[in-house]
């Protein structure tokens, strides 16, 4: 999930939010404002559905993460667009929130398909023109092999809070030689902890995140055979492209990929608790296509 851009008054404190999260504390919201943590709450479908915050990644020390909803339910911004310049072939975007990436994708007549485990933000998508599906990454999906991009923007570097596990699967999702564009954080930062979702009104179930600056990112890629093709930042906003490798074929690695899918596939929603154009399960079928007809 993508540092907070610009700077906002953060709920019942009056307090700017700013860049630096590490000011905020559970503490510092009116504990009134908020229920139990319900496994059914969704504050990331509640925030998509006004298309604002405050919406926060709350770890288990206290500290708050913003989030950018704001950001994310906008139209591509300057940063968006430079990024969209680097993409190769068909573009898959992983955790496709709202949609604005793959609609403007789509407005320039590039092929894209947005995946999204939130009905929500795949229903958002849609309605700007994109192509979308209901479906958890680690589930079977479309192209497999083939895409010549793979976006891991607005902090989806973070779903499941194993960054090894999610850049293996996005290897084998992207074609030979194919270009994985990553958002990191803008600080030099490798953690995996576990978080609730906290909005107006609703606290989540806990799940894992990850959070990785692009020093982090880079050491983790390389060491998993990615070549860095560049990194830069713009709009406060950091970035990574790499490339994939030449894939050699591994029967039985295959093979426990193909289980590891039918399980995801079978276990879902249950399995899956990561948010924000997260990985957050819901209530739906996660193999249930939403796109224009």
């Amino acid at each position: 999930m993508s540092a907070v851009s610009g700077r906002r008054s953060g709920p019942a404190t009056g307090r700017s939010w700013g860049a630096d999260p590490s000011a905020f504390r559970a503490a510092d919201l009116d504990p009134s404002a908020f229920r139990a943590a319900d496994p059914d709450a969704d504050p990331y479908a509640d925030a998509l559905r006004v298309g604002r915050g405050p919406l926060f990644l709350r770890r288990a020390d206290g500290r708050l993460l913003p989030l950018d909803v704001e950001r994310w339910c906008g139209a591509a911004d300057a940063a968006d667009l430079a990024l969209l310049e680097r993409c190769e072939g068909a573009v898959l975007d992983v955790g496709c929130g709202p949609g604005r990436l793959v609609a403007e994708l789509a407005a320039r007549g590039r092929t894209a398909l947005g995946v999204d485990v939130s009905e929500a933000a795949v229903a958002r998508t849609v309605a700007l023109g994109g192509q979308a599906l209901v479906r958890c990454v680690f589930a079977t999906l479309p192209g497999e092999g083939r895409w010549g991009t793979a976006l891991l923007a607005d902090g989806n570097l973070g779903i499941g809070g194993d960054v090894p596990a999610l850049l293996d699967r996005m290897a084998r999702l992207l074609a030979p030689q194919g270009l994985l564009m990553v958002e990191t954080e803008p600080a030099d930062v490798d953690e995996s902890v576990e978080v609730r979702l906290v909005g107006t009104g609703a606290v989540s179930a806990p799940f894992r995140w990850a959070r990785l600056g692009t020093p982090a990112l880079l050491r983790r890629a390389r060491a998993l055979g990615w070549r860095a093709e560049a990194h830069w930042e713009a709009g406060g906003r950091a970035f990574v492209a790499l490339r994939a490798r030449e894939r050699r074929r591994d029967p039985d690695r295959d093979r426990r990929s193909d289980r590891d899918r039918a399980a995801s596939n079978s276990a879902e929603p249950a399995n899956r608790a990561a948010v924000t154009s997260s990985q957050r399960a819901r209530k739906s079928s996660p193999d249930s296509p939403v796109a224009p007809a």
